[in-house]
């Protein structure tokens, strides 16, 4: 995909889209083609990394223990303490509430068993239980600013029961040249994880929230 087709159809976003009185998000739409979505092995699930910021900071919670609960209040937008495990599996509530709150969970891989106990019916529906394949799960004692900083450019990608994906890849006030970047990177990622490649793209459009589709493909 041309990035300077995409810088078009930015432009062309834009230009068509009445102003609003919010912030709009610019996303990403692949719809996909021959694929058998109930077979696993053709379902599209996987962590990609955008090279450009997106404009919207992503809410990070961590699931740690007594020793690691300061460096993750320095660095990470909630915390919930081992300790408080047990309130979030007997309120199920409070656990939802959590789930949709923030954006991703980092936790301590010594404390997931707790962790898939006392959130896995709040998280796992959601496709937010800590995940190794993202760099949220962590040994006890790490750093987790470079983590923090990862998932601020990390999205999942998942098509597993509708052939559609929908991303955002930046807002409005967003640099055209970050929000081409992104779009670029992103197509290449998605292609690459599909059984036929590029013969499993349908079309793939470019548009604001309230803006009409631009299609790139």
């Amino acid at each position: 995909m041309e990035k300077e087709a995409i810088t078009q159809a930015i432009k062309q976003a834009k230009e068509t889209s009445p102003k609003r009185k919010f912030k709009q998000s610019f996303d990403l739409i692949i719809n996909l083609k021959d694929l058998d979505l109930k077979k696993n092995e053709q379902q599209v699930d996987f962590f990609a990394n955008m090279p450009a910021p997106t404009g919207k900071k992503k809410k990070i919670c961590a699931l740690v223990d007594s020793g690691m609960k300061e460096e993750a209040t320095k660095v990470c937008d909630g915390v919930v303490s081992d300790d408080e495990f047990d309130k979030y599996a007997k309120d199920k509530k409070a656990a939802k509430k959590l789930a949709v709150e923030y954006d991703f969970f980092i936790a301590q891989a010594n404390l997931m068993a707790k962790v898939a106990a006392a959130f896995g019916r709040a998280l796992g529906p959601k496709g937010k239980m800590p995940n190794p394949k993202a760099g949220a799960v962590v040994p006890p004692k790490s750093q987790l600013q470079p983590i923090y900083e990862k998932l601020q450019k990390t999205v999942r990608v998942s098509a597993k029961t509708t052939p559609i994906i929908q991303l955002m890849v930046g807002t409005e006030d967003s640099k055209d040249d970050d929000i081409a970047t992104n779009v670029t990177s992103l197509y290449t990622q998605i292609v690459q994880k599909l059984p036929q490649e590029e013969n499993n793209i349908k079309s793939a459009y470019l548009k604001l929230t309230m803006g009409k589709p631009v299609k790139l493909r």
